[in-house]
């Protein structure tokens, strides 16, 4: 991860990044200011640590977009968790001359002075996955409200009847993130109601596996291997921390996950993680490369984003939307979802250690 403290290594790294690009749009556009033809996307991610951005929604949107635009160009970035970094790479779109930037955000508060500008100048912002503040012109996501509320049902199902009498840990998500609070308040509409209590919780900054690690070990600490029945984790990266917490200890209850990733599904299929949640990623990167070549186009969005969203600090109001919806995947349904849309094929889930507990869903 790249942790930039002092300015003098800032200065240099932002023109060396702005050289770089430009040189690169120099070898490919004639001479031209590179994105100054209004062919080019800006396309920022937030970080490599999840597996889905550079093994799916990369690649993915970069080949609709070119499906879509043949001759347009797209200007990726990963930010690895470091909002400045982040900010440098939107900066240098903007001095380029980019005309939309996809964003998906490391810290959504920080963005509303970067769009803001980016609007006065005239360029569109959308919102991927995480919804930016400031005014940007469409958001794609998830409904992760709705999201947060099937971890907390998967997750009374995986406690059967004695629900009602468990006590709950929540490893929740990184607060940098708004779909963090989101699922937060989904699940525990759900688990407020359906358990005894929550009894341990704690947001976990930049999603990070070891300090999911971290907490799990401090809740067994304070409430002893007994004192509670099952564990909600954000998302499958902090399960796989949570999970090894657990087996350190010699304690088996029902963890639930989210985002399908490979390791997730393994420890699915294999009993150790009791659920994640499949968000097919492939229609919404389809529809953000769609929305960002009609803006880009100056043609309108609105039967691309048919809902309307507020941002979450209530500056902006009406902002155009997709948001799809997410589906429970446990060991009985790994076929019927992820292999079944070729998200992971049989392969590559099953390897030798997993092998058998393939064979046992039925998977070959």
């Amino acid at each position: 991860m790249n942790v930039w403290t002092r300015r003098a290594v800032i200065g240099t790294a932002a023109v060396s990044l702005a050289l770089s690009v430009a040189a690169c749009g120099k070898a490919g556009d004639g001479g031209k200011a590179a994105g100054g033809d209004g062919k080019t996307i800006g396309l920022l991610l937030p970080e490599n640590k999840t597996t889905r951005y550079e093994t799916f929604d990369r690649p993915l949107m970069e080949a609709k977009i070119h499906e879509l635009c043949s001759d347009c160009k797209v200007k990726y970035n990963n930010a690895a968790q470091e909002t400045e970094t982040q900010k440098k790479q939107f900066d240098a779109l903007i001095t380029q001359g980019v005309k939309v930037i996809i964003l998906d955000s490391v810290d959504y508060k920080a963005t509303k002075s970067w769009v803001n500008q980016a609007a006065k100048k005239g360029v569109k912002v959308v919102a991927y996955d995480r919804l930016a503040e400031g005014d940007i012109s469409a958001y794609v996501s998830y409904d992760n409200e709705k999201i947060g509320r099937l971890q907390g049902q998967a997750l009374v199902k995986a406690l059967g009847s004695d629900a009602k009498d468990s006590n709950v840990v929540m490893i929740n998500g990184s607060p940098t993130d708004p779909n963090a609070p989101l699922f937060k308040k989904g699940a525990h509409t759900v688990l407020d109601k359906q358990v005894k209590k929550i009894a341990y919780e704690q947001d976990i900054p930049d999603w990070s596996s070891d300090e999911a690690n971290k907490k799990m070990s401090a809740a067994i600490d304070s409430l002893g291997k007994d004192g509670f029945q099952g564990v909600y984790a954000a998302n499958d990266g902090e399960a796989g921390g949570v999970i090894t917490a657990l087996k350190q200890q010699g304690v088996k209850v029902p963890v639930g996950g989210q985002d399908s990733e490979l390791a997730g599904l393994q420890r699915v299929l294999k009993g150790d993680q009791a659920f994640t949640i499949y968000k097919q990623i492939k229609p919404q990167a389809d529809a953000t490369a769609e929305i960002a070549v009609k803006l880009l186009k100056g043609e309108k969005i609105g039967s691309l984003a048919p809902t309307k969203v507020d941002s979450l600090s209530g500056d902006v109001k009406g902002i155009p939307a997709k948001l799809f919806d997410a589906q429970v995947v446990t060991k009985d349904n790994v076929a019927d979802t992820i292999i079944k849309d070729k998200v992971y094929k049989a392969s590559q889930i099953c390897t030798a250690d997993v092998k058998a507990a393939c064979e046992a869903a039925g998977i070959k």
